[in-house]
């Protein structure tokens, strides 16, 4: 940290000596007010420039002079002024979009070729809205998440799920953050559709690697999406139609314009739809998202945002579940002058879920609720040197379940487990180093702690090993008891602290190529609990402490980027290779439902990834669009360690059933003209690793499978082609409602991809057999899509 300020104040100090001055101020749409993350201000024929952080902030220092400066943003017209520098200005802007019809598509390069060959930011993905819109999805329902997985080096759990794995990484190893808020689960219809609303959505960045110093908490990948703030000019109206669901969103001036309303909702009726085809069963979910913003001064401005979306399940009298995610975010953004900015955020958030199974006669209600402070500073020294600086802290409140019986016949006895609470805090410093025309830098470090606090008794362990080795039988079970610890509230049972490095260069070859290369090291102290492979409703979140220890995650980036014809096409090409200490893994025959001792089912192990990346856009003209390749490995390692034996699969490297060898991803837009544009998905995926079954015996009469190593055999290859058409009738310039119809086909081919195989003997004649289970086939959909 002070190495990083006495830095701070040596290019201070070299500004002021050459005479130098800042222009601030934001960028904002003409139409709607709302302020442009990731636009491009710089001055032309120089290198000195910037790119507006998440509230569309800007700040530039050069030397006295005159200048042209240029405002740059994707799908928006270009904006000059002539400046005079011989004084601190403020000057705001606000850029015309560069088509005014309904969510077309303009798929351009995010920054200026300027920005993007020498920004020191590596492994990482912005989406336009705009983009995710126009792609082909199943059901017709436009998906943030299905969206970033045709993106390199991210892929998805299986067919129809929301879930996403980023290079190698598990699920519980993203990060997913809705206007700061964390999200616990991204699905919905357990899995089908995402919980982000595309028509409340503004901004979408995705970090593969080289994580902000901001960030922590997760492993693997930073997942950002930002609410829009609402439309400060008029009152608007957007929604859809669809299959099976419909959405609105309702935005507009407020206080006397001096802020802005953003009120989304979306629903489906889908067990309309099953009702009335005579089904008991019933399935559906809705959401809610809202935004409002108030300026209390040109220097000082709130926001208020919240989600709130709901699952329910219903399939006879058996078996009923609902879960959802609640979360609302109080931020303050004030600016001290023209170098300095800051946001201060007041964040809840909370996931749960409520299970009841008649024929079990019993109801499970879990939760987990964190409550979030955090303060973040950004200083813009100059145009060579930029510092981010923050503090953070976050408290956990896990409620693993509360297992009750439905009926007092029941033979299930009530059981309430441990709810655990933990605390994590963290402070970060980030530099921004331009030192040559050629060479940025950037490096920060991020220390975070974490406890987890008492309030509950813990089981000891002969020999403190909660699981052991019986090498008579072969196998891991559960260790000795030998008595509890009580912890008082007050007390903390475990504490953790890790410093968190990273640093990234870019260096710029010519006009048209760079390299850039990065490192980073994170630290995860909550760890999902789950033997499947996707996030459901019955996942239980649990925190590091006695037995259990944080994941430490270290990944090194290697990449080469480049832009030909003018920017119409651009090439990125990146290798990584990330290692993870403290990976849980479970032992053979794991029990995780209900179980108030889960020490007992799990083994610290190991995790590693590597892999090459390919991503090939064309950027400009009639045919837009991208092609991305990914050859890649995802393995873990778990020995017996302390507990003793062999480990799993005799402590041998394995695969993760998140592996993929191959993956390949096409998209493509081609606008025919005015009234029509075509969209396509096509998607080759090396099938997911998965057990069998290698043979059998008998015992007393029974049929006894054997198994081979874990993960060893895969599913077969995994592929689609999606294909969507875009129509837009006639439309009066003048005229404020403007509509489109958006036909789409999921699985043109009707390929039934394999979400499981599952293995058994036929009843009637006794003989093994597989049954592969298939989720999707060929899906139509139809949706009009309105503005107002």
């Amino acid at each position: 940290m002070m190495c990083c300020l006495t830095m701070l104040l040596a290019n201070t100090t070299v500004v002021n000596a050459q005479e130098s001055y800042s222009l601030s101020g934001t960028i904002k749409d003409i139409n709607n007010g709302e302020t442009l993350f990731g636009a491009s201000v710089f001055f032309k024929g120089t290198s000195i420039g910037v790119i507006t952080n998440e509230y569309g902030f800007y700040s530039i220092t050069a030397p006295k002079g005159n200048y042209t400066l240029v405002v740059s943003y994707v799908g928006y017209t270009d904006m000059s002024k002539e400046i005079i520098l011989d004084k601190n200005q403020k000057v705001n802007f606000e850029v015309t979009e560069s088509s005014t019809q309904l969510d077309e598509v303009i798929i351009k390069s995010e920054e200026s070729e300027r920005v993007s060959l020498r920004k020191p930011e590596m492994s990482v993905s912005k989406l336009n809205i705009k983009t995710v819109k126009q792609m082909p999805v199943v059901l017709g329902e436009v998906d943030i998440v299905k969206s970033i997985q045709m993106l390199p080096g991210v892929t998805n759990n299986g067919e129809g799920s929301s879930g996403f794995h980023v290079r190698g990484g598990a699920a519980d190893q993203n990060l997913v953050l809705l206007d700061e808020a964390i999200i616990y689960n991204t699905s919905h219809l357990l899995g089908f559709f995402s919980i982000f609303n595309a028509d409340a959505i503004k901004d979408i960045k995705l970090y593969k690697g080289g994580i902000p110093a901001r960030f922590g908490g997760r492993t693997s990948s930073v997942l950002d999406v930002r609410q829009k703030d609402g439309n400060n000019k008029n009152f608007a109206l957007t929604g859809g139609i669809g299959v099976i669901s419909s959405r609105i969103a309702a935005e507009g001036p407020m206080f006397n314009d001096k802020g802005s309303f953003l009120v989304a909702g979306r629903g489906s009726y889908l067990d309309l739809i099953l009702k009335a085809a005579g089904e008991k069963n019933t399935v559906g979910f809705y959401d809610v998202n809202l935004k409002t913003n108030y300026s209390i001064s040109e220097n000082n401005k709130l926001y208020l945002s919240g989600y709130y979306g709901r699952d329910t399940f219903k399939f006879g009298n058996n078996f009923k579940t609902s879960y959802g995610n609640v979360s609302g975010n109080l931020r303050w953004n004030h600016i001290f002058n023209d170098k300095l900015f800051s946001n201060l955020s007041l964040i809840y958030s909370k996931y749960d879920y409520d299970l009841d199974i008649a024929i079990e006669q019993f109801e499970w209600i879990s939760s987990i609720n964190n409550y979030n402070a955090k303060y973040d500073l950004k200083y813009y020294a100059s145009d060579k040197f930029k510092l981010d600086f923050g503090v953070s802290g976050i408290y956990y409140d896990f409620d693993p379940g509360q297992v009750e019986p439905t009926s007092e016949s029941s033979s299930v006895n009530p059981l309430t487990l441990d709810q655990k609470r933990a605390v994590e805090s963290g402070v970060y410093v980030n530099a921004e180093h331009k030192i040559s025309d050629k060479l940025s830098v950037q490096y920060g470090v991020r220390y975070s702690a974490f406890s987890r606090l008492g309030g509950q008794a813990l089981v000891d362990y002969a020999n403190n090993q909660p699981v052991v080795y019986n090498t008579a039988l072969g196998i891991y079970e559960r260790g000795t008891e030998i008595g509890e610890t009580d912890f008082k509230k007050s007390e903390s049972i475990k504490s953790f602290g890790n410093f968190e490095p990273r640093a990234s260069l870019a260096y710029q070859l010519n006009e048209y190529s760079s390299v850039k290369m990065g490192y980073s090291r994170v630290a995860q102290y909550i760890h999902l609990l789950s033997n499947t492979t996707a996030i459901t409703p019955l996942d239980v979140w649990t925190p590091s402490g006695k037995y259990i220890k944080p994941q430490l995650s270290d990944q090194y980036a290697l990449g080469y980027f480049r832009n030909f014809k003018d920017k119409m096409y651009s090439l990125e090409v990146e290798a990584y290779y990330k290692t993870t200490d403290n990976r849980i893994d479970y032992i053979d025959g794991s029990d995780l439902i209900g179980n108030n001792t889960i020490e007992t089912e799990i083994l610290n192990g190991e995790s590693r990834a590597y892999g090459l990346e390919l991503l090939f856009r064309k950027n400009e003209g009639n045919f837009t669009g991208w092609l991305a390749y990914t050859v890649s490995k995802s393995e873990q390692r778990t020995l017996g360690d302390n507990a003793g034996g062999p480990g799993i699969n005799n402590g041998d490297w394995y695969n993760t059933a998140f592996d993929r060898t191959h993956d390949v991803s096409l998209t493509g837009s081609y606008k025919l003209n005015d009234k029509w544009t075509f969209g396509t998905n096509l998607v080759f995926q090396t099938g997911r690793p998965v057990t069998y079954p290698n043979g059998q015996f008998e015992y007393e009469g029974l049929s006894i499978a054997t198994y081979a190593d874990r993960n060893s055999d895969r599913l077969p290859a995994y592929h689609r082609l999606d294909i969507s058409a875009t129509y837009r009738p006639n439309r009066k310039p003048n005229k404020r409602w403007k509509g489109e119809w958006v036909f789409g086909i999921y699985n043109v081919y009707n390929q039934k991809n394999a979400a499981s195989i599952s293995f058994g003997q036929n009843v009637e004649t006794g003989a093994n057999e597989a049954t592969r289970t298939a989720i999707f086939g060929i899906v139509p959909s139809i949706t009009y899509n309105f503005k107002f």
